[in-house]
């Protein structure tokens, strides 16, 4: 990092954040930009060549940060993530990035903007949790996520901007115009961990059963699910879809 960042972009290989590097190097120039990819060890491998593409498709160094992996954790808590759960999201990416922002604010002695790729379209919890936000200001890190990131960045001058709050996801793929993630082509709404081991059944099943590396996916989660005595699926259609000669979870109590 030769010049002064001036904007972070934390990148998943999805289309929401690839849209947000796109848009801060329009606006920063791509010298001051860079990406920031936190690795769970769990993507589809068509996310880490997609992820190593827009490094040339927008000029811009995309840093790769790593602090384990989801199947470890899963190991260590013993239970697979929930929606109430996400123990993966708080470990891997959260407090990943929250080591870089202050290590890079530290080293250049000032701040930076980070540029997030969250839409408030994307569910009714983020509509909420950002319907007095504005998309072309500028909040301290805990404005935003404030059981997530702490007030001494923001007293360092790390700054969050949500660029792309209001649009649609029409509006995301018009403006990519077919640059995105491959993933999306095979019908999958949303792309990281693949798949999202804290998601619905119906998502795990299609991405176990998409390719030969789902099914190397679904392999290494049935050696878990063995260590720790719980099971992936969670609904009692998931567990006798995937698991036919066992009872569900329910009649087990």
């Amino acid at each position: 990092m030769s010049n002064l960042v001036k904007c972070v972009v934390p990148v998943s290989g999805g289309k929401d954040s690839q849209v947000c590097l796109a848009l801060a190097v329009k606006h920063f120039g791509a010298e001051n930009v860079i990406g920031l990819f936190c690795d769970t060890q769990y993507e589809h491998e068509l996310t880490y060549k997609h992820v190593e593409k827009m490094k040339g498709m927008y000029g811009v160094e995309i840093i790769t940060r790593c602090d384990g992996d989801v199947l470890n954790l899963v190991r260590k808590y013993k239970r697979f993530p929930s929606g109430t759960a996400r123990f993966c999201t708080d470990q891997l990416k959260i407090n990943v990035s929250k080591k870089f922002y202050k290590t890079l604010a530290e080293y250049q002695e000032q701040g930076f903007e980070v540029w997030y790729g969250m839409r408030s379209g994307e569910s009714h919890e983020r509509a909420k949790r950002y319907e007095d936000k504005i998309d072309n200001e500028l909040y301290e890190p805990h404005e935003i996520l404030p059981s997530n990131y702490p007030k001494y960045l923001g007293k360092m001058g790390v700054r969050f901007r949500l660029p792309i709050m209001d649009w649609t996801a029409k509006e995301v793929f018009e403006f990519l115009d077919g640059a995105e993630n491959p993933l999306y082509a095979k019908g999958f709404d949303r792309v990281g961990c693949f798949p999202c081991l804290a998601g619905g059944d119906w998502s795990k099943e299609k991405a176990f059963g998409l390719d030969e590396f789902g099914a190397e996916q679904l392999a290494k989660v049935r050696i878990v699910e063995k260590e720790i005595g719980k099971n992936v699926f969670t609904s009692k259609g998931g567990v006798q879809r995937n698991n036919p000669d066992q009872l569900c979870l329910i009649c087990q109590i």
